[in-house]
């Protein structure tokens, strides 16, 4: 029954297939995304939800390492509930000493873990160890409420959208490219807010 109902093709885009499961996790992911630009509380709970969905979605295609990211939304969805507040987040800056060590040892699992992705069965190796760690740092940055976060994302959405153009799930490549452009904003607007307030004395 499950099966049945996530499966309902809800329509067809370029010849693909687009699932009920697929679009709903989009509509919810997209909204999520946006207001995590505004920087508001509320982002969470649809980051939470749109995670859950695409966990789902993720295995059945056989993306193993975007499908683990889902948990790890999740878990710092409600982390970031609480660690915002009702005041909503505050965009600091990370400290260079810090952006340098993130970066060498961003490299150093990446390399390390996609051998483990090839090991078992996964579509893409490099690119989707690429996201699942990306995300997961911009997630951990996002919640912590760096502005740099969104520059992580950028990538990360970036890397993805091309992905799946590549695996033919044109449709989730389309969502990343919106994914995308809505990084560029949350990058200008976390950026705006943290030079009108006194984020600089907010070093990591």
């Amino acid at each position: 029954m499950f099966t049945s109902i996530t499966g309902f093709i809800v329509f067809t885009a370029w010849g693909y297939e687009v699932s009920l499961l697929e679009f709903t996790a989009a509509i919810v992911s997209l909204i999520g995304v946006y207001l995590g630009t505004t920087g508001k509380q509320i982002t969470w709970p649809w980051w939470v939800a749109s995670s859950a969905l695409y966990a789902i979605w993720f295995y059945q295609a056989k993306y193993y390492a975007s499908f683990a990211t889902q948990f790890i939304f999740i878990g710092f969805g409600i982390w970031g509930w609480f660690g915002w507040g009702k005041n909503g987040a505050r965009p600091s800056a990370m400290s260079l000493r810090s952006k340098w060590i993130s970066l060498a040892l961003f490299s150093v699992v990446w390399i390390a873990f996609a051998p483990y992705l090839k090991s078992i069965g996964a579509v893409s190796i490099w690119s989707d160890t690429f996201g699942l760690l990306g995300s997961a740092a911009a997630q951990i940055l996002m919640v912590r409420q760096k502005w740099e976060s969104w520059f992580l994302w950028l990538a990360v959405d970036l890397v993805l959208t091309v992905q799946y153009a590549r695996g033919g799930y044109y449709f989730t490549s389309l969502v990343y490219g919106v994914f995308t452009v809505v990084a560029i904003l949350g990058l200008l607007r976390w950026l705006k807010r943290h030079k009108q307030s006194s984020g600089n004395q907010n070093i990591v």
